[in-house]
């Protein structure tokens, strides 16, 4: 019997990556919660080097890093493709998934705070939306005709951006700046491949308002 773990948060989408591929392999699994201010002793020995969630264990062996994850889900499960067979598409599909891993996360965060922080990442963001507008043009999926690893990668610009958003009062993303962006993230969330496996909405503006808040309360 296969044993499949997967260590993450509800409100993770790095953990929502991870469980996405899972799903649309048809692999079951078990979701365990961590407590990032009091990580167990089971995170803490499949993660040794950074520590952090999502960890995949399967058969007893644990894979770290989402992106990676994802890879090793596609090439480990039968089930659909995460990964475009044709090698010009694959490549595609990793460019656009560590652009959108590497940059816009840590930017988007910057939303909760406030003063120079804030407007630095704003414009960070702004500039990172233009490439995504322009790239998005008349497209349905960042790459080919299916549903795949970058648009599971671009689950943090799709949905957990707009909840960053109204958490910090920032209002940045619009149709006037943004059309074929948004006309992207308005398809993309409404997607069935996508919609059955998100956070609610409420639960999660409510959890980043509480973060930001008791963030705020520190400084």
């Amino acid at each position: 019997m296969v044993d499949v773990k997967l260590l993450g948060l509800w409100y993770s989408p790095a953990s929502h990556k991870v469980e996405w591929a899972l799903k649309l392999k048809g692999v079951k699994y078990e979701f365990i919660e961590e407590n990032l201010q009091n990580k167990s002793p089971l995170l803490l020995e499949s993660n040794p080097v950074h520590k952090k969630i999502p960890v995949l264990i399967h058969n007893g062996k644990p894979i770290c890093e989402s992106m990676i994850i994802l890879e090793y889900i596609d090439e480990t499960f039968e089930g659909p493709s995460i990964l475009p067979k044709d090698p010009y598409e694959r490549a595609l599909a990793r460019f656009w998934a560590k652009f959108l891993n590497d940059k816009v996360g840590a930017a988007v965060n910057t939303f909760l705070h406030k003063g120079e922080e804030q407007e630095k990442g704003k414009e960070e963001v702004f500039e990172m939306l233009k490439i995504l507008d322009n790239e998005l043009k008349d497209k349905k999926f960042f790459v080919g005709d299916k549903f795949g690893y970058a648009d599971i990668a671009a689950n943090f610009v799709g949905y957990w951006l707009g909840v960053f958003q109204e958490a910090s009062g920032v209002e940045l993303v619009t149709s006037e700046n943004f059309p074929n962006f948004c006309a992207w993230r308005d398809e993309y969330v409404n997607c069935s491949q996508v919609k059955e496996y998100l956070p609610p909405r409420n639960d999660l503006l409510a959890f980043i308002q509480a973060y930001a808040q008791a963030s705020a309360s520190k400084t």
